[in-house]
């Protein structure tokens, strides 16, 4: 292929990618699609995963961008979807970008409006697949006591200090003598 035939930007579902990455790793960036299963959508195209994605013809674009909106039309087993046995159709899916981030979002409030121990754990940010809590998971603001704005010595804070008249024989009293034993 010539250097004219080369593309340094490229769309795929959705996401620009760098020409100069290999294809293989250029579908993992895609939200949605993992290394694996970007692997097996180019061995089912017969695609090599270690070409440059700038250099693939428009044909295969197409064929690839098919196949990742479509997967279980090429072959594609359906342990590799992300989304199986939906709990509305009841069929495998395999969601990309941002229906993979509502679908989620959807699962989670549904669960808080059913309230499922996942639900209450959602709500009130816990962790949520069984993991211990004990020592670990301690995320947000740290409860303990409040620490208070020391006032100042003279007084009150923002009152005027008071002016004190000195003469020669007195000394003013340092900072080891306490308030009671300065005269007034």
């Amino acid at each position: 292929m010539s250097v004219g035939e080369y593309r340094h930007i490229l769309r795929i579902a959705g996401k620009d990618i760098d020409g100069s990455k290999k294809v293989v790793v250029a579908l993992s960036q895609v939200r949605g699609l993992g290394y694996n299963l970007s692997q097996v959508i180019l061995q089912s195209l017969n695609i090599n995963p270690n070409l440059r994605v700038g250099f693939l013809t428009d044909s295969e674009l197409s064929e690839v961008e098919k196949a990742i909106r479509n997967p279980s039309q090429i072959g594609i087993p359906a342990f590799y979807f992300n989304r199986r046995k939906d709990k509305d159709t009841g069929l495998d899916n395999h969601l990309l970008t941002s229906d993979l981030d509502f679908t989620i979002s959807n699962d989670i409030e549904r669960e808080k409006t059913v309230f499922s121990w996942r639900g209450y754990r959602h709500m009130f940010g816990l962790k949520v697949r069984g993991q211990c809590t004990r020592t670990t998971g301690r995320k947000g603001g740290a409860v303990g006591v409040r620490k208070l704005a020391r006032p100042v010595a003279g007084g009150p804070a923002g009152a005027p200090a008071k002016e004190t008249s000195t003469t020669s024989a007195e000394v003013p009293p340092g900072p080891e003598a306490s308030p009671s034993s300065q005269s007034k």
